[in-house]
């Protein structure tokens, strides 16, 4: 019998993290509530001097609306220290050129612009409660006559107070499904996304550290660049993240506070 292939091993954290790059949804917060300790820890990794970048793949809510919901929970960030899935999807539409047909949810759609009469792409959001039948059939129907499909997360499912709920992946994998097609995503896991985040701050990947609660889409994303992460038990981990075949994280902790004591014990 042929030997299973070996875990591959997690980068080290570095002993002098010069970033730290901070998952928002299960790590922070879940929903309108912050992780306990975590206002606190924030401080604390704050008063260290060390950059921080916020990551978040969310595609429902504006930029805006996530800081102030993050201060309505005593959680001090700034709008530029946010990378969101929606605004690099929106520089990757710009730089190319592109003119899209939009499935997103409404509240984003400040941030992305109107869908273009005459599209030349599909570009998904998590578009909640309007993700009918009509407007998923739309979207087939222009990815049928040739038009690429970017998506602007894969996410499965996230955590809310009142248990998981389904996320954007379900509706990417629909639509490759239906029309044969593979989406380009823009957001987490997607490695530029994470070395954006990195290069507006000047540090290497193995400088910086990751804290998420997503095993695959925060700590293999980041991982797979070369940035150690460090896995949260709060949000929507779940025990069995610890032994998972395929991805092992440079460390896993309780939560927030502890992962800021780990780093900050450095």
């Amino acid at each position: 019998m042929a030997e299973p292939d070996p875990v591959p091993s997690a980068p080290p954290l570095p002993q002098k993290p010069r970033a730290v790059l901070i998952d928002l949804a299960g790590v922070l917060h879940v929903g309108d509530r912050p992780v306990p300790g975590a206002a606190a820890a924030l401080q604390r990794l704050r008063a260290s001097g060390l950059p921080l970048r916020f990551l978040t793949n969310t595609t429902r809510s504006p930029r805006q609306a996530l800081v102030q919901l993050l201060h309505s929970m005593g959680l001090s960030v700034a709008p530029d220290e946010i990378q969101t899935a929606v605004r690099a999807t929106a520089q990757l539409v710009r730089q190319r050129g592109l003119h899209p047909h939009y499935l997103v949810h409404p509240a984003i759609a400040d941030e992305v612009g109107p869908s273009h009469p005459e599209p030349d792409a599909v570009v998904l959001g998590d578009a909640g409660e309007h993700f009918t039948f009509d407007a998923l059939n739309r979207a087939f129907r222009l990815l049928q006559v040739g038009c690429p499909l970017i998506a602007m997360a894969r996410n499965r499912y996230f955590q809310e107070p009142d248990g998981l709920t389904l996320d954007l992946g379900a509706f990417v994998a629909a639509l490759e499904y239906g029309a044969g097609v593979r989406a380009e995503v823009v957001g987490k896991p997607a490695a530029p996304f994470f070395l954006g985040a990195l290069a507006e701050l000047g540090v290497a990947p193995g400088e910086a550290v990751l804290i998420g609660d997503d095993l695959r889409d925060d700590i293999g994303g980041a991982q797979a660049v070369g940035i150690p992460g460090v896995l949260v038990r709060t949000g929507k981990f779940r025990p069995a993240d610890e032994s998972a075949g395929d991805i092992r994280a440079a460390r896993v902790v309780d939560d927030f506070a502890a992962a800021v004591a780990l780093l900050l014990g450095h």
